[in-house]
């Protein structure tokens, strides 16, 4: 586990905010670091290297291909375990209280009903400057005369309660496929790849980012899973960055990315 350093006390990292703004890439889970003040949360400090506290690779690949598209990205500076930026402000896990078998101290009282203050502290102080720093970044894009296609780059472990998980990558998508289809299709013609479709986790989650900055803007928008083992060198998330910066590229000159256009999400039926 890492501190949150003087340097990065706000919550989130923001990267190349002028770049490229037809495309723009986040990490919700790009960090185990804690805020001062908040010590391991009753944790041992091996948890935090686990997936609980964040997805491993995930931030370095979002780095890498911000770089390669040219784009600006939005990173958390912060673990999951704190506050769960890719979840809604009403949902019951946004503040895990058990992950993975592993209790949160710290996280016992903290929801709206029980430490509401702490709960309405976290998310003014971490929650909401990263989803406004989104929003920012959708507002500059769309200033400049773009609509840009959201990124979302995640990652998820090899093996699940005992079972191995067959997939290298999956695309996690709602009801807009714009982005999803043709990155989906693309990624299975790379040689010897297992891409799951809305696996291993679906992209129907109300409230969640995407929902909030892609589904209800209208944005072309796709949440990308890499398995952990697959990008936890550096070696590995150059390849997996590089891979998706020239997918990416090659897709964007589809019309439809460059359109608002509003498909609902499966989460309101």
């Amino acid at each position: 586990m890492q501190s949150m350093s003087r340097e990065g006390d706000l919550p989130f990292e923001l990267i190349n905010p002028e770049g490229e703004p037809r495309f723009l890439v986040i990490c919700d889970h790009a960090s185990n670091a804690l805020p001062p003040g908040y010590g391991s949360l009753g944790l041992n400090a091996g948890e935090f290297s686990r997936h609980i506290a964040y997805d491993i690779g995930a931030g370095a690949v979002s780095r890498l291909l911000a770089d390669k598209l040219g784009c600006p990205a939005v990173l958390a500076r912060f673990s999951r375990l704190l506050i769960d930026l890719n979840r809604g402000a009403d949902d019951p896990t946004l503040v895990m209280k058990l992950s993975d078998g592993a209790i949160i101290p710290a996280n016992r009282n903290v929801d709206a009903f029980q430490d509401a203050a702490e709960f309405a502290h976290r998310l003014a102080h971490f929650y909401e400057p990263y989803h406004a720093a989104v929003a920012g970044a959708v507002s500059r894009a769309r200033a400049a005369g773009a609509v840009p296609a959201i990124l979302s780059i995640h990652s998820f472990t090899p093996v699940w309660r005992g079972k191995a998980r067959p997939w290298h990558a999956g695309i996690l998508w709602d009801r807009d496929d714009r982005l999803p289809m043709p990155l989906l299709q693309a990624l299975r013609q790379e040689p010897g790849l297992v891409i799951g479709d809305n696996e291993p986790y679906s992209g129907e989650l109300k409230g969640d980012c995407l929902y909030r900055h892609g589904t209800q803007n209208g944005l072309p928008h796709a949440l990308v899973e890499i398995r952990q083992d697959l990008i936890a060198d550096a070696r590995g998330q150059e390849e997996w960055a590089e891979r998706l910066a020239r997918l990416i590229t090659r897709i964007a000159v589809l019309p439809a990315l460059h359109e608002i256009r509003h498909y609902g999400s499966h989460a309101d039926e």
